[in-house]
């Protein structure tokens, strides 16, 4: 059967999506295609918003608001400065902060090294972290990559790249499940790894 081209456009622009194969992504278009038009209306507001309102915050490189100095937990002064968080991708942050335990600032990678798919040190916000170290404010760095071969590697690569400087250097303890990651994770596991945090060795 031959769909219509813009109907056809907005199934491939579905599948291009994380999660989404033909079949999920053909559901959601007919069901825009036969929904009241304010939904298909918000949802085209919304993903235009998205990339001309949110911005990376230039310290810690989590998604903060476009006109922004630096995102909320950067310009808390109730933040401990000397405590740097160190997760793959922003929505790490959402599950650590939904703990409730965690008082230190973050740094998002925005990925985990990868040579299989040709992902690089130099594509990874790793030289900020370390020219933040680098200031000498920081006392701890808890490295919270995902316990995942790609993690681990990226953790490692860290714990080298950070030997130079005099602050501590501590992983996630294993209450993490090996391959999960920190998204899924539930409070009590993300607390009891967080407060069972190891010296790197």
């Amino acid at each position: 059967m031959l769909l219509p081209e813009p109907l056809q456009n907005l199934i491939t622009a579905f599948e291009r999506l994380p999660g989404i194969g033909p079949k999920s992504a053909s559901r959601l278009a007919f069901f825009l295609l036969r929904a009241p038009e304010d939904v298909s209306r918000q949802l085209a507001e919304a993903l235009s918003a998205l990339k001309q309102n949110t911005a990376l915050c230039p310290d810690c490189f989590n998604i903060m608001l476009n006109g922004r100095d630096r995102c909320e937990i950067c310009e808390s002064r109730a933040r401990d400065e000397a405590l740097i968080c160190v997760v793959e991708e922003p929505l790490d942050v959402l599950a650590l902060e939904r703990v409730g335990a965690y008082q230190g600032k973050y740094h998002v990678l925005h990925g985990v090294l990868s040579p299989i798919e040709g992902i690089g040190p130099d594509d990874l916000k790793i030289r900020p972290l370390l020219a933040r170290v680098a200031q000498g404010q920081a006392r701890e760095i808890i490295l919270a990559t995902n316990p995942s071969m790609e993690g681990d590697a990226t953790a490692l690569y860290l714990r080298q790249q950070l030997a130079a400087y005099p602050v501590q250097v501590t992983r996630l303890a294993r209450g993490l499940p090996v391959g999960g990651d920190l998204e899924y994770a539930d409070q009590n596991t993300l607390l009891r790894a967080l407060s069972g945090r190891q010296t790197m060795s």
